[in-house]
């Protein structure tokens, strides 16, 4: 009562709150006591009594709860059917992290094991050695369950909100009154509106990535030296990148390709091979239009696609590590016509090459009325440089813009490439 905000509210004793939650018994507005809440405001978004329609809501829009109820529990029942679908997904997602947690657990012992064999053939270093590969490998495996335990555990919590959310709303929709769920919407909506916002993973974030490998120097141990190591790198689709200059361009029925470089999850270069990398490069105006590329695994994190497409247009690029993109895929890429080479000669001016025909006619447009004139180069249309005869153009090493002029008949061709 002390307070501004709050001195006109109604209050009311719990032990008589029962009585107000049973479904059928009228509400009264807070604000006119003795008036029934029929109405509903639909600008204001809250149910009001006549005498509120005439004050404060006058020029609003409004109508009887009972002819907008339909329509505003079917907006909560359409927001908790995807609320119920997420829950789905989500306990799928739980059921993928147990059975990485299960091959977390398989390949720790199945690593335990090719350790213990590779180091039963020394005698008290190695056997040092290998209780101290043990006690890693422990370790790495305790960490890694405690990071999958972590996120099943948020997951967890997130699927226990939205349960209790779902069966909020579905005693509300079945049990409440028209005026109870009108009343309730707003918070209800808000609520599922922010489970369902919520962002997370559709696969777990950890996988069993621990190899054993005999080959690597380990060091000292006892004064000795010891091989074998723990290796922890996973490769991270997120951070491959792809390099090469023609990325995004290539020719017709030409070989071409680029490099994929693999990284693990800090962005360190894996120095070794073996990761499954699949690559599809699809025609987009021809769906049936797909061209087959090779990967060639370098063995030192690195991979080389090579391809040659046989039709010229637009092409999606896709690059997969372990089913996912990599970084920068899928991109687009540009397949040009094949080159063409020139059919004429790379030479100073047809004129001179004709040995001064007056008639003769050459690709840049350059005309020659008065016939020859030495070498003056002042010719109409001529380009000022050496030029191929074909095509008009300048630089020698270029492809052929198109064939010759259409007065060939008097040109002398022949003459020009044996001279």
């Amino acid at each position: 009562r002390r307070q501004k905000k709050t001195a006109s509210h109604a209050v009311t004793e719990l032990e008589n709150t029962k009585d107000c939650s049973q479904p059928g018994k009228p509400l009264f507005c807070p604000s006119h006591p003795t008036e029934r809440l029929r109405l509903f405001c639909e600008q204001c978004d809250q149910p009001v009594c006549r005498d509120c329609v005439v004050d404060r809501h006058q020029q609003h829009p409004h109508d009887f709860t009972g002819n907008v109820i339909h329509r505003h529990g079917d907006a909560l029942r359409k927001l908790l059917k995807s609320t119920q679908q997420r829950m789905g997904t989500l306990e799928g997602v739980l059921s993928q992290i147990d059975d990485v947690g299960s091959a977390v657990r398989g390949r720790a012992e199945a690593v335990a094991t090719e350790i213990c064999l590779f180091a039963s053939g020394y005698v008290k270093a190695i056997e040092e050695h290998r209780d101290r590969l043990l006690k890693q490998l422990e370790d790495l495996k305790v960490q890694k369950e405690n990071l999958l335990h972590l996120r099943k555990a948020q997951l967890q919590q997130l699927l226990l909100d939205m349960r209790t959310g779902v069966e909020f709303t579905e005693r509300l929709l079945t049990s409440g009154s028209d005026l109870e769920i009108l009343i309730t919407k707003g918070v209800v909506t808000s609520r599922l509106a922010k489970l369902n916002s919520v962002a997370y993973n559709t696969y777990p974030s950890m996988d069993d990535g621990i190899q054993f490998s005999p080959q690597e120097r380990a060091g000292q141990c006892c004064g000795y030296e010891v091989f074998g190591v723990i290796l922890n790198k996973v490769v991270d689709p997120a951070r491959c990148t792809l390099h090469g200059e023609d990325l995004h361009s290539a020719r017709q029925n030409q070989l071409t390709g680029f490099t994929l470089l693999c990284s693990d999850t800090t962005g360190e270069r894996l120095g070794r091979g073996g990761e499954a990398v699949q690559v599809t490069i699809t025609h987009k105006d021809n769906r049936d239009c797909a061209v087959n590329a090779t990967v060639c695994d370098n063995g030192d994190g690195t991979y080389h696609i090579s391809y040659s497409p046989e039709e010229p247009g637009l092409y999606a690029v896709c690059v997969y590590v372990k089913g996912q993109h990599v970084q920068g895929s899928p991109f687009t890429l540009m397949v040009k016509n094949k080159f063409r080479e020139h059919q004429g000669v790379f030479h100073c001016c047809t004129f001179c090459s004709s040995g001064g025909q007056k008639a003769a006619r050459c690709a840049c447009g350059g005309t020659m009325p008065g016939g020859y004139q030495g070498c003056g180069h002042g010719h109409k249309g001529h380009p000022g440089c050496p030029h191929w005869s074909c095509c008009g153009q300048v630089k020698e090493s270029s492809e052929c813009l198109g064939g010759p002029p259409s007065d060939t008949s008097q040109r002398s061709l022949l003459r020009t490439v044996a001279l």
